[in-house]
């Protein structure tokens, strides 16, 4: 049986990967004081012992170089009726601090803004940075960790828009 395959180029990457649904994250940092988010879909456990994640920001992304000076961040996994927070820490939109105007937040740790709604957060301080093509893999070790309600279910995302769990 042959199995017929796409030539390996960016907008067949881009189409394909999308068929791998995630769950959806805002990792957030604080930099000089200043509070930054970005929602985030590339998002894996990495290790148990030592407690570590990891979080792909494409290069050029400015959470990327917010992440590697302050050197914390924290990943606040969403639950279904957060899909309003994606969209406004999406990376389409500004990263600016008024994107956390009227949204609660605390810390734990590392000073990193916990969305305390969130289904799961991690506070993590970065370990190591990784070239990942024109991705940067940040490698966080997880200070502290959290959860939240664990009747509300997960946002996804699949196919290029959210996706929900059903019963």
């Amino acid at each position: 049986m042959s199995i017929s395959s796409e030539t390996v180029a960016p907008a067949a990457m881009r189409q394909l990967r999308g068929l791998f649904a995630s769950g959806v994250t805002v990792v957030t940092t604080v930099n000089d004081g200043r509070l930054r988010g970005v929602t985030v879909s590339a998002f894996s456990a990495l290790s148990l012992d030592p407690p570590l994640v990891l979080i792909c920001l494409a290069n050029e992304a400015e959470a990327r170089d917010l992440i590697a000076d302050s050197g914390v961040f924290a990943v606040n996994v969403l639950s279904d009726d957060q899909e309003f927070l994606s969209e406004r820490f999406a990376a389409r939109a500004p990263l600016v601090s008024e994107r956390f105007d009227g949204v609660p937040y605390g810390t734990a740790s590392t000073g990193a803004p916990i969305l305390p709604e969130s289904i799961a957060w991690y506070d993590c301080r970065v370990e190591t940075l990784h070239n990942g093509g024109d991705h940067t893999i940040i490698v966080g070790r997880v200070a502290a960790l959290g959860r939240g309600d664990q009747a509300r279910r997960p946002l996804l995302y699949y196919a290029n828009r959210y996706a929900r769990l059903r019963d």
